[in-house]
């Protein structure tokens, strides 16, 4: 017998099957990461992307990935279930063979440094967590696409169909568990409003140490820290476009006030710059604002920003 040639369609047809299912298999490893980071924080980490966009990309790469993969297995199936010969096409044995080394890679490589971490000493929950989920996943793709090559999902459509809803149903339960862990959209703009808020709130609290530094007096109002010479600007609220408050409360001391949506820590890691002293303690700029108008006491320390003049 004749070996079936491979007509453009079917060639395009499996490469885009399985750039989907890689992506889709890939994103659903770093949504479930995802969720284990959050769950159990590393106080090691330094950087902790506060918009969670690495949750977002993962989701929307699923929704938009596995119903093409659905799709694209669909066409390819119904091709074999008219044409049987097409299950000797060698696109289609590269491609599953191709699937299950990088699957049954996977799983020898999480092993190894599962292994590598316990002999270490350093097995976390965090870490045991991922392990896991990476070997069930990879597993799971290992089985089903060996069980492909051996005709077994051909022999039993049946089972097959119920294998592809319960992995549809796993993979919504993790798009769902998204949305309560974020919120809606319009939700998480609220929170990237008040993230923009800190922001501009921070670039404001420096300007004005910059000038008390260059003065020796604290500005009477924000009008006083335009200068178009340098490019120096003070944004407005970008939610209610009005001018942020600012009052001089002391010789030293002022403070800033912004409206916010939502709760929040703000910028955690400039609370580790300090700018007041008070007795021997530093009091940490912190930037943790509840909801509406909260307002942020400042005041310089003359010893860590001295005037310009006296530190020539």
């Amino acid at each position: 017998m004749d070996k079936p040639k491979v007509t453009p369609k079917d060639f395009f047809l499996w490469a885009g099957a399985m750039v989907a299912l890689y992506g889709s298999v890939i994103s659903f490893i770093g949504l479930l990461f995802e969720y284990i980071n959050r769950t159990f924080p590393d106080p090691l980490e330094y950087y902790v992307d506060p918009y969670s966009g690495g949750i977002r990309f993962a989701m929307a790469s699923l929704i938009v990935l596995v119903p093409v993969t659905i799709l694209l297995m669909r066409f390819i199936r119904k091709d074999i279930a008219r044409e049987p010969i097409k299950n000797e096409l060698w696109v289609r044995r590269w491609a599953l063979v191709l699937t299950v080394f990088v699957a049954g890679a996977a799983v020898v490589g999480d092993l190894i440094t599962l292994i590598n971490y316990f002999l270490g000493g350093d097995l976390t929950t965090r870490f045991v967590l991922k392990v896991i989920v990476l070997l069930l996943v990879a597993g799971a793709v290992l089985f089903h696409f060996l069980a492909d090559l051996r005709g077994y999902w051909s022999a039993n459509p049946e089972r097959a169909k119920m294998v592809g809803f319960g992995a549809g149903i796993v993979v919504l339960l993790a798009i769902v568990s998204g949305f309560f862990i974020l919120g809606s959209p319009a939700e998480v703009r609220l929170v990237r409003l008040d993230a923009q808020k800190v922001s501009d709130l921070q670039n404001i609290q420096w300007q004005v140490v910059n000038y008390w530094q260059q003065k020796e007096k604290l500005p009477e109002s924000l009008d006083e820290l335009k200068d178009p010479l340098s490019g120096s600007f003070i944004s407005n609220d970008p939610q209610s476009g009005e001018a942020y408050i600012y009052e001089v409360t002391g010789t030293l001391s002022f403070k800033l006030c912004g409206t916010f949506n939502k709760e929040g820590v703000g910028d955690i890691y400039s609370a580790l710059r300090p700018v007041a002293v008070e007795g021997k303690d530093i009091e940490r700029d912190s930037w943790q604002h509840g909801a509406g108008e909260v307002c942020f006491d400042r005041k310089i320390d003359p010893e860590r920003y001295p005037p310009f003049s006296k530190s020539r």
